[in-house]
């Protein structure tokens, strides 16, 4: 629930016939509570849902309830992949390079996504700053790309940022995008789940004071690009700088780096040289 300047697009209502609103449709998490950012689409939509972890992070304490809250709110549906995981659990596949069990989360995420006859799915952007928000990405691109090979008529793929603005589009991707404007109503529900979810209050508190309400009337769904963003692949992540002042603090004894990222783009058949690595270590 993060947020940065807020850039200036048009704004188009979602039109609540169209597929990428209608259809069946499928959610793919990294993180419980993400649903928040993304959160009128969610409540009109009631898709087919997806979470890697159970939101732990390294206090080890579960958010997955909250989510769950949500979902009967809703009316949505718990896929088969739904809080597997603490997030250091997935941190440790990371480190230990534990190709099998992205492999096998990609192979049953496509699975899922064919045996409920997915048309859309919309899904966690890439954004180096949790190493989780990324895997889930590429875990999702995997699927639908394994999901397509068994479909004449593709899956089609979309994002929504999860850290700066709401609305944030590049401009090439600006009139392909879904673009939800929120009326009065619609806005007071989505503050109220966020409201009620706990476990994100200090979150929430801090990008309501930073930029306001009028900030999360805007929901955008863009469609997924072959491409991550540069801050993805090209400098020094936040969660590496994170990692390293955490160990330095003796709260965690190794780094995700990168290059760990890049090993699992390169395990479920994505290319790693999208990373910028001259290698990814074996």
């Amino acid at each position: 629930f993060f947020f940065k300047q807020k850039t200036a697009y048009e704004i188009y209502q979602c039109d609540w016939s169209s597929d990428v609103c209608s259809s069946d449709l499928a959610l793919v998490l990294a993180h419980p509570g993400h649903e928040l950012r993304c959160y009128h689409w969610f409540e009109q939509a009631r898709p087919l849902v997806y979470v890697l972890t159970d939101g732990s992070g390294h206090h080890g304490t579960s958010r997955l309830g909250s989510t769950t809250t949500l979902l009967r709110a809703v009316g949505a549906t718990r896929g088969s992949i739904y809080g597997r995981f603490p997030d250091r659990v997935l941190y440790q596949a990371l480190l230990g390079q534990d190709d099998a069990l992205f492999q096998a989360l990609a192979s049953e995420l496509a699975e899922g996504l064919l045996r409920a006859e997915i048309d859309y799915v919309v899904a966690d952007n890439a954004d180096a700053y949790n190493p989780n928000h990324d895997v889930c990405r590429l875990l999702t691109n995997a699927a639908v790309g394994r999901a397509n090979e068994q479909r004449s008529v593709p899956i089609q793929s979309y994002e929504f940022s999860l850290v700066g603005a709401p609305d944030a589009c590049p401009a090439e991707l600006s009139d392909s995008a879904v673009w939800l404007r929120l009326d009065d109503a619609a806005l007071e529900r989505k503050l109220a789940a966020a409201h009620g979810y706990p476990e994100l209050a200090g979150e929430v508190a801090a990008a309501l004071a930073q930029a306001g309400r009028d900030a999360f009337r805007t929901e955008c769904l863009r469609p997924v690009t072959t491409s991550l963003p540069p801050e993805v692949t090209t400098g020094v992540p936040f969660y590496e700088q994170y990692g390293e002042a955490r160990v330095k603090g003796q709260t965690y004894k190794e780094v995700v780096r990168r290059f760990h990222v890049a090993r699992v783009a390169q395990a479920l058949g994505l290319p790693a040289v999208m990373f910028a690595l001259q290698n990814v270590p074996c």
